[in-house]
């Protein structure tokens, strides 16, 4: 059993499924834990549980980050703890149904959680990591980040910001001693599928991993200093390669005074 803290980590979204898992693993690796979800009574088991098992400070807040008072009360939290050396932002919600047959309000309330809420909460966390020479930030992405197409497509575009969001991060925060991990899951075996509209035995078992495979394996990410992980996926090398064609798309390629010669535009016609 580890005895020496890593410091503490903010996992959102903690109360079942996939932040479960990683208030469970981090507390294993040495982490104490503040638990943050809507859900006070699964927080208070989850908390139980882990502080008899690991040895570790497991300390909850309730709050719901769909709400901007739930959101201000943990970025309150990560403004003022020195203790804080990790957040996961894994708190999120999805949908499966096309735009002719989704509520336009939820889907405002799924950008408001997905994308302003984790990057509130980012912000609340950086500054004192860099002041403190040092944290990480992972961010629960998701495959629909690049692959949007596949589900339904507000859902698909808040994890591209997500994903979008880690890369400026990466890029700015470069020598700041700060670690950022994107992890771009496929489909788990959590609770998120039935709320999001489609129950997850509409899948074939082999497209489906558990919460523990996933969680395992992005922590196995993280420890080998990936920036992107996409559990599922068994060559490295097919993301470098589309990251690579990302990069190969250099601003003297994408911004330049005049249009690409293939729109013809400004050619003189004869009369």
């Amino acid at each position: 059993m580890t005895t020496v803290s890593k410091g503490t980590a903010v996992v959102t979204g903690a109360s079942t499924g996939i932040g479960a898992v990683y208030a469970d693993r981090l507390a294993r690796r040495g982490y104490d834990l503040i638990l943050v979800a809507r859900n006070r009574e699964r927080l208070d088991a989850l908390a139980s549980r882990l502080s008899k098992q690991t040895d570790r400070s497991v300390e909850v807040l309730a709050a719901d980050l769909g709400s901007k008072a739930g959101v201000r009360q943990i970025e309150a939290l990560l403004r003022s703890d020195a203790r804080i050396t990790l957040l996961v932002n894994n708190a999120g919600v999805g949908a499966t149904a096309p735009l002719l047959q989704s509520d336009v309000d939820k889907m405002e309330e799924m950008i408001d959680l997905n994308v302003t809420a984790l990057t509130r909460l980012t912000y609340a966390a950086v500054p004192g990591f860099v002041e403190r020479g040092g944290g990480t930030v992972i961010n629960i992405a998701s495959i629909v980040g690049f692959r949007p197409e596949i589900l339904n497509g507000v859902y698909g575009a808040t994890k591209a910001y997500v994903v979008g969001f880690s890369q400026s991060l990466l890029h700015e925060l470069a020598d700041k001693n700060i670690r950022i991990q994107a992890v771009c899951p496929g489909a788990i075996a959590t609770e998120f599928w039935p709320i999001a509209g489609t129950p997850v035995d509409a899948f074939p078992p082999e497209l489906v991993m558990t919460a523990e495979d996933l969680v395992d394996a992005a922590l196995a990410g993280l420890d080998q200093n990936e920036f992107v992980t996409v559990p599922s996926l068994e060559d490295a090398n097919d993301w470098h390669a589309f990251e690579a064609a990302r990069q190969n798309l250099s601003m003297d390629k994408i911004s330049r005074r005049e249009p690409a010669r293939r729109f013809n535009v400004g050619e003189v016609v004869a009369a």
